[in-house]
């Protein structure tokens, strides 16, 4: 995969384990419904729902029972989780080591934002409102949810969703991911990337740098992987 050298115009974030400190809330609410069922979802298992959606979550959730549900069922399974992880997101929530203090910084510096998640609306809305209050203003130009796009992560379409409404190029962008999933779709579009992994490990590819944390990343940082490289380890 090759990329244009374009200047840095947007930047393209994921929110749950990327941004803010909320993955390990649906693993609460995967653990707990699990129960309901009779069982204990695996760590490994629960490893491999990160950055997914619900019906692959889901999927991999009544595997790692052995259980067998009907559609029917295993969509009141995911309303379930999903309203347990409302509850929780409507407590405190914190950001991820450095995520505000880049996110500022992308602001000040006057770069289009997008924020890509494959939360659905209503719970991403939670979220937003306890990062709007703590940055003071509404950080993002656009917000792409999971449950407005024809595909979900790792297909590309949510960040393309997000570069047609900001009218930018795959060149023009960096996307900023922590699931393989996340990470997969950005690629997948054709956008460098930058993964700050914390739940799973990430495979090699051309145009993914990654990261500890976003902590000491700044704009400089960020134009320097819209140059063409191989997969580039910082140990930051």
């Amino acid at each position: 995969m090759t990329y244009d050298h374009h200047a840095l115009r947007a930047v393209l974030f994921d929110m749950d384990g990327t941004l803010v400190e909320t993955e390990q809330f649906w693993g609460v609410a995967m653990a707990e419904l699990a129960e309901r069922l009779g069982g204990r979802m695996s760590d490994e298992a629960r490893t491999r729902t990160i950055g997914t959606s619900m019906p692959v979550a889901m999927a991999v959730l009544h595997a790692d029972l052995g259980v067998t549900r009907t559609e029917a069922a295993a969509r009141t399974d995911a309303g379930w989780v999903v309203e347990r992880t409302a509850q929780l997101l409507a407590g405190d929530i914190e950001w991820r080591p450095g995520a505000a203090e880049l996110l500022r910084a992308v602001r000040a510096a006057g770069l289009w934002t997008a924020l890509v998640t494959t939360t659905p609306r209503r719970l991403a809305e939670i979220v937003l409102g306890s990062i709007r209050a703590d940055l003071g203003d509404d950080p993002f130009d656009v917000t792409v949810c999971g449950d407005e796009v024809v595909a979900r992560k790792p297909d590309p379409a949510p960040y393309r969703q997000a570069m047609d409404a900001l009218d930018v190029e795959p060149g023009d962008c960096v996307v900023i991911e922590d699931s393989r999933a996340g990470i997969g779709a950005g690629l997948a579009a054709g956008i460098a990337v930058l993964g700050v992994p914390a739940d799973q490990a990430v495979a090699p590819a051309a145009g993914l740098t990654v990261r500890a944390s976003l902590v000491g990343v700044g704009i400089p940082f960020l134009e320097q992987l819209l140059k063409p490289r191989d997969l580039v380890l910082i140990d930051a």
